[in-house]
């Protein structure tokens, strides 16, 4: 006679079936509800997923291009106009003990570079002639996409590599002893086009030509404007240091000294700073569809008095009713949060493939996104399922 007054334990397996009853009786409301989850956590699992793997793309060029790479340009002099580097700065700066290799890039004053004689001076389309040496491409890291690079002979003659931008703006895809662009007066063949240069950014936009060529035919006066070096890893910053006093030595504040790299590692915090942002729009959706969940579960315990009612008269205990509301709310949040993990998985994985980059998707990020939609869905559903357990028997049978 004593069992008989002991109420039924609910199992684990009678908790869901208990707990997906109200979603199977209104899926339309579920959805939706689950939907202002999903999206909150697919946003934070995309960005986090984005970042990563644009991360793993930029350690992967940095690798690749290296960071022991400094640039030495000429700054501005006292009266605010701009510097020139001596002709003999980058022998100079070569006969630095750590120094592994150093090349250079001088640009020629009025030469612009045309596709034919028929366009109009003014339209320049932001190219520049550019005299360069023949290590220039190892020691900055550029590679080709068509043809060859200049050559002790090819740097003598009327022969230029165009930048990757220089290319796409003059209409030229591939390099070819058919292919010319006018250079000052003096038509120039094509042996060669880059990829876009990450550590020097300048040469996109130019037509390189050899150094004697430049001198002879252009009226190149023999001043270097970029001095790129290659220095031994453990000496970069030593190096540094003495860059500007040994390219100038009469008037060193006239030069400046810049790390490639960091132009590309400030861009990537530029990109993070803009995925916090991003994050905190995700933080803002979850917690909306938070508020969207408890919205759902309040309305369910107004609707499902009589249910309650019905389950408390046939002995069913104010834990087990908790339990049941609760069990709903979490349920609800998990459909959405694992959603939500998988679209904003998809999304970055997506994304990364098409930017070229490697996949990244941290394990924390969906196991932290599905982990926050249970709390969320706790949080939730515990006031409607306390309300729901303090309904009297009498009380929500007698509600119509």
């Amino acid at each position: 006679m004593s069992e008989m007054l002991h109420p039924a334990r609910l199992w684990p397996g009678d908790v869901l079936k208990v707990g997906a009853v109200g979603l199977r009786t209104r899926p339309m409301r579920a959805f939706l509800s689950a939907l202002g989850i999903a999206i909150g956590i697919a946003a934070m699992v995309a960005v986090v997923g984005i970042s990563s793997s644009s991360r793993a793309e930029l350690d992967r060029t940095l690798d690749t291009l290296g960071t022991n790479l400094l640039a030495v340009t000429p700054g501005t002099t006292l009266t605010g106009e701009e510097a020139q580097l001596p002709v003999e700065s980058e022998s100079m700066v070569g006969r630095i003990e750590p120094v592994e290799s150093v090349s250079a890039i001088g640009r020629v004053a009025d030469a612009k570079v045309y596709r034919t004689n028929k366009i109009p001076e003014t339209q320049t389309n932001g190219l520049a002639a550019y005299a360069a040496r023949t290590d220039l491409r190892t020691t900055t890291g550029a590679t080709l996409r068509s043809g060859t690079w200049l050559n002790e002979v090819t740097g003598r003659y009327p022969a230029t590599v165009l930048g990757a931008a220089a290319a796409d703006r003059l209409g030229i895809g591939h390099a070819g002893p058919d292919t010319q662009v006018l250079i000052g007066s003096t038509w120039f063949t094509v042996v060669g086009v880059l990829n876009p240069a990450p550590l020097a950014p300048e040469v996109d936009t130019a037509a390189l030509v050899g150094w004697p060529v430049a001198e002879s035919a252009l009226g190149f006066d023999g001043h270097p404007t970029s001095i790129f070096t290659r220095s031994r890893e453990a000496a970069v910053e030593s190096v540094r240091a003495v860059l500007g006093a040994t390219a100038n030595p009469e008037s060193p504040n006239e030069v400046e000294v810049s790390r490639p790299s960091d132009a590309l590692a400030a861009r990537q915090a530029a990109g993070e700073a803009f995925a916090g942002l991003l994050l905190g729009l995700g933080a803002v959706a979850l917690l909306v569809g938070g508020v969207g969940v408890a919205n759902t579960m309040v309305i369910s315990v107004l609707e499902r008095r009589a249910e309650i009612g019905l389950r408390r008269s046939l002995g069913a205990t104010r834990g087990q009713i908790r339990t049941q509301f609760l069990s709903e709310s979490l349920l609800l949040s998990a459909l959405g949060g694992a959603g939500g993990a998988l679209l904003g998985a998809a999304v970055s994985g997506v994304y990364a493939v098409a930017q070229g980059w490697p996949v990244v998707l941290p394990a924390w990020a969906v196991g932290g996104g599905v982990g926050t939609t249970l709390v969320i869905g706790g949080l939730a559903g515990l006031y409607p399922a306390i309300r729901a357990s303090r309904l009297s028997p009498t009380e929500a049978l007698a509600t119509p």
